[in-house]
């Protein structure tokens, strides 16, 4: 019975991933193709809450399935404060990435036939002011803001159980204020499946090292100071 627990766990990280990606690509499709381009505002919004209100609804619909990370620096954070051990934390990665990338493809699929819309524009992309390093602060940055919803709503006992509302709402905080600068992944997985399917590579660095690093340091911060565990384990 474990065993099929474990499967159904990678299960819905994959369909969690490939759902919460399908919508926002497509929803960012869909402002290129369909949205006056004079309308920037009007997009960003328009991707920001695709992003957070279908993470919102995977992380409290799956959350009791598999934890509801979708995201492998979410996993990576939960790895690192102890939350999951090392064979499940790659599992779900895995199930991330192969969610994702039939996210990507689909999507690419259903809006492929419309004018002017190339695969590329699912990839998250640095703005032309903004350097690499300037894009690793800025994911990191928008990240933490994630992880502390994560670890302070869902992983904390003393926290409000609120589902995936404040996970949803920080994603799509993260993506208002940074996807204009970085396109605002705060996930490797949302920028490694489109950019593997559209075969593009431009400052791969931005998208790995800014999230997992945003991630490492709230995981730390959580286990060593915040955390019920940190507390018990300072007293003694």
């Amino acid at each position: 019975m474990k065993q099929a627990y474990q499967w159904n766990a990678y299960l819905a990280e994959a369909l969690g991933t490939f759902l919460f990606f399908f919508i926002g690509i497509g929803a960012g499709y869909a402002v290129a193709g369909f949205v006056d381009p004079g309308e920037g505002a009007a997009s960003a919004i328009i991707v920001a809450f695709a992003h957070g209100l279908t993470l919102m609804v995977m992380v409290s619909a799956l959350g009791a399935v598999s934890g509801g990370h979708f995201n492998p620096a979410v996993t990576f954070g939960l790895w690192v404060a102890g939350k999951i051990d090392t064979v499940k934390g790659a599992g779900y990665v895995v199930a991330q990435l192969v969610g994702g990338f039939v996210a990507a493809a689909l999507a690419w699929y259903v809006f492929s036939g419309f004018a002017g819309i190339e695969s590329s524009m699912a990839v998250p992309a640095l703005n032309e002011n903004v350097n690499m390093l300037q894009g690793i602060v800025v994911e990191a940055a928008a990240t933490m803001v994630l992880l502390v919803a994560v670890f302070g709503t869902a992983i904390d006992g003393r926290g409000p159980k609120i589902g995936g509302i404040a996970i949803g709402l920080a994603v799509t905080a993260g993506i208002l204020m940074a996807g204009g600068l970085t396109g605002g992944a705060l996930n490797p997985a949302r920028w490694l499946d489109p950019a593997l399917f559209a075969m593009q590579w431009d400052n791969a660095l931005v998208w790995i090292i800014g999230p997992l690093l945003g991630a490492g340091i709230v995981a730390v911060a959580y286990r060593f100071l915040f955390l019920p565990e940190a507390d018990q384990a300072a007293a003694e």
